[in-house]
């Protein structure tokens, strides 16, 4: 039996191309919501329709600015006050997430912070995707479903068709998801090992295994500057691969990304739409996420499982 519940699906500013294809799978009418904005930059929201004992889906990404995520924090807060009965956070990219610890003294732990917010602020459930580091999860004391770009991603390079295959991480923290990927499309795998001056620049880089006449696909949750990602593209051309193609879930592209891109060794770089292109690029390509949370959506709704999402 459905819940007794109706269910409303609402979208930040920021996320609203996303929540419209969401919406367009599911069937369903987006709720309306209104941003209100003061001359000081100051801004608020509310909701436009009744949403007393409804299950309310808030969809937003929170990249920066820092605004995505208050704007999230506010419609939580303005759900709460309008008495919905459950309150669940989509947040296709989770913002803060690489800083899940101390690296160093005297440093804050922003993704910490981002959850105790979101928890304060009063929300019942969280649906996400490729955190940067799965230890996030803990961080809430309620339920996260965190969902795999690798459902979009893995048929997808199955259908490349591409002989001689090698799938590669761009760093060592990455080695697991690229490990993964690699059994089960039942190719080798190659590690990048960096070293860093700074945050966004990679000082030095050693490839560790053998690209000589391969296909190499690099698998990693985010693109930020490109400087790690066009590296190691550039690297592996030179060490002899034939043809050097990324899978990136999140694509940050900040800074010249772009043009990093467009004069690096890679092919062409997949995407998914957790974050909008702020530009067109002729390597990269987007590949959409609306239906897997369209359906994970529903599936939350009706109580049903999601272990089907995984493929691996």
């Amino acid at each position: 039996m459905p819940p007794k519940a109706p269910i409303k699906i609402f979208s930040g500013s920021s996320s609203r191309y996303l929540t419209q294809k969401i919406s367009n799978y599911s069937g369903r009418d987006l709720g309306k919501i209104k941003k209100l904005n003061f001359s000081d930059g100051e801004f608020a929201v509310a909701f436009q329709e009744t949403i007393r004992g409804s299950h309310v889906f808030l969809i937003q990404s929170t990249f920066p600015p820092a605004d995505n995520l208050l704007e999230l924090l506010m419609m939580v807060d303005a759900a709460k006050r309008a008495s919905a009965y459950k309150i669940v956070a989509v947040i296709p990219y989770f913002g803060l997430a690489r800083q899940d610890r101390k690296d160093q003294p005297r440093v804050s732990v922003g993704a910490k912070l981002a959850a105790d917010m979101l928890t304060a602020a009063g929300i019942d459930r969280l649906i996400t995707m490729d955190l940067h580091a799965d230890q996030i999860q803990g961080f809430f004391n309620l339920p996260v479903d965190h969902l795999y770009a690798s459902s979009i991603f893995l048929p997808h390079i199955k259908n490349m068709n591409l002989d001689n295959l090698v799938v590669a991480s761009p760093d060592v923290g990455g080695s697991k998801r690229a490990n993964t990927y690699a059994k089960f499309l039942g190719v080798p795998m190659v590690i990048c090992h960096k070293s860093r001056i700074k945050a966004n620049v990679v000082d030095d880089m050693t490839i560790i295994g053998d690209v000589k006449d391969k296909n190499v696909i690099i698998l990693d949750d985010m693109i930020d500057t490109a400087g790690t990602l066009t590296k190691a593209a550039d690297m592996m051309k030179d060490s002899g691969a034939i043809s050097v193609r990324a899978f990136t879930t999140h694509p940050v592209l900040s800074g010249a990304a772009y043009q990093t891109i467009a004069n690096s060794s890679l092919e062409e770089v997949f995407v998914t739409d957790s974050i909008p292109l702020k530009q067109e690029s002729e390597k990269i390509k987007v590949l959409s996420i609306a239906e897997l949370l369209a359906d994970t959506i529903e599936k939350v709704y009706y109580y049903k499982s999601i272990s089907n999402q995984f493929l691996i």
